[in-house]
């Protein structure tokens, strides 16, 4: 009887190099994004970590308005909690214009020092700066990735994976938007690497 293979190895463990992840997340570029498109995407993703044991939420939204174009659990198990995660990687995200794993690693993981450098407040009450936002509103953990869409300027889109260690959050998205636009005749990341 073959050995059970442990879908954590089938990720491969993303740069923490800040040209590197910016250099990929800029790659992966669509041609288009429609509910159709955040469809495809989201199933891929679900898919691909329903052999995870940790339950996972997964969602993908437009940038304007949040609207919700996909949302979806691969198992019992999550909470309200990764809906609030969810929430806080989208915000950086559409904020920053960048991942969340490029934020994670630009400020080394400290969420102090990026709320310092942004005015952002601690607790509830605004108190400590930021005019009211508070550093609880942002996550600088990976998992949330910007869509962007080839002529088309800014963020169209956040796609949120919460409930695995970061650097599988964000692992997973990129390496499933690469398999999409790959399935999809779009130019590979590999063949830009190459040029």
């Amino acid at each position: 009887m073959a050995a059970a293979i442990d879908p954590e190895s089938t990720l491969q463990a993303p740069p923490r190099d800040l040209e590197q992840i910016e250099y990929i997340d800029n790659s992966l570029t669509f041609p288009s994004f429609t509910a159709e498109t955040a469809w495809g995407l989201g199933c891929a993703l679900r898919t691909r970590l329903l052999p995870f044991s940790k339950p996972v939420v997964i969602d993908i939204s437009l940038a304007h308005g949040h609207h919700c174009l996909f949302h979806a659990t691969t198992r019992s198990g999550t909470s309200p909690d990764n809906d609030t995660w969810v929430a806080r990687k989208r915000n950086t995200v559409l904020r920053f214009g960048y991942s969340t794993w490029y934020m994670h690693n630009k400020y080394q993981g400290d969420e102090e020092a990026f709320a310092k450098k942004f005015g952002l407040a601690f607790g509830g009450s605004g108190v400590g700066g930021g005019n009211g936002v508070r550093a609880g509103d942002y996550a600088i953990h990976g998992g949330g990735w910007p869509v962007r869409v080839k002529g088309v300027e800014g963020i169209v889109a956040v796609v949120v994976v919460s409930g695995l260690k970061q650097d599988q959050d964000h692992g997973v998205i990129v390496q499933t938007v690469s398999e999409v636009l790959e399935a999809a005749g779009v130019e590979g990341l590999e063949k830009r690497k190459e040029d």
